[in-house]
C-alpha cells in the first residue's frame, strides 16, 4: 500500500478531546492525509482501529492489548486487509516511569528491536518539571537504528515528525513503524 512506502511522515493529536482523541498521520509536507484513529475515551483494554481517512470505511491496521490494564502490557499488531500478525509492542512498566521503554517483538514474541526516549535527564524533566520540552524516541531493529520521532514544540498539540531514512534497507515494517507512532501518542501521551 502506498501509505507505507514514505520514510518521513507527521502525526497530529487533536487537543483537548474528552471523549477520547484522534490521530492523523500525514506525509511530511502534511499535505494527505495518510492514517487516522478515533480513541475511545475511558477503554479498561486498548482496542486501537487504524483506517486510511476520517470516513472509517477502510481499516488498515488494528493495535490490541493482550490484557487489561497492564503495567507492562504487550500490543498485538494486526494488518486488516490480510489479517497477517506483523509483530507486538511491549511496554517496559517499571523502566518507562522514569524514561519512556519499549521493545518491539517478532510474531514468535522474541525481542528484535526497542523504542528509547532521548536521555534519562530530559525525561525526569519532562516528568516532574516542565512539558515544555519536546520528546524524542529512538527505534533500533537488530541493535541498529531505524527510526526516530521528534516531537515538535507545541505545548498545546501534540504532534511527532517521524523520520525512517535512516533504514534503507526496510528492514522495519512500515506497519509496525506507524503503530508505534500512534502507540506512543496514546500510551505514553496520558502521563503529560
Amino acid at each position: 500500500m502506498q501509505q507505507y512506502t514514505f520514510n518521513k511522515y507527521f502525526a497530529k493529536k487533536s487537543f483537548l478531546k474528552i471523549f477520547g482523541g484522534e490521530i492523523r498521520i500525514f506525509d511530511e509536507n502534511k499535505n494527505d492525509l495518510l492514517f487516522f484513529v478515533k480513541q475511545k475515551a475511558f477503554k479498561l483494554k486498548e482496542d486501537i482501529t487504524v483506517y486510511a481517512d476520517e470516513t472509517k470505511t477502510k481499516e488498515l491496521l488494528k493495535i490490541k492489548a493482550r490484557s487489561v490494564i497492564d503495567f507492562s502490557a504487550i500490543y498485538d499488531v494486526v494488518d486488516v486487509p490480510s489479517n497477517e500478525a506483523i509483530g507486538s509492542l511491549r511496554r517496559k512498566g517499571f523502566k518507562s516511569i522514569l524514561k519512556d521503554s519499549w521493545e518491539i517483538l517478532d510474531t514468535k514474541d522474541q525481542v528484535v528491536g526497542s523504542i528509547d526516549e532521548d536521555s534519562m535527564f530530559k525525561a525526569i524533566l519532562r516528568r516532574f518539571l516542565t512539558n515544555l520540552i519536546p520528546q524524542k524516541f529512538f527505534i533500533t531493529l537488530n541493535k541498529t537504528q531505524v527510526g526516530v520521532l521528534k516531537q515538535t514544540f507545541n505545548p498545546f498539540v501534540p504532534q511527532f515528525n517521524i523520520d525512517f531514512s535512516s533504514d534503507s534497507a526496510k528492514s522495519l515494517d512500515r506497519r509496525m513503524g506507524i503503530a508505534i507512532v500512534i502507540l506512543l501518542q496514546i500510551i505514553e501521551g496520558r502521563q503529560q
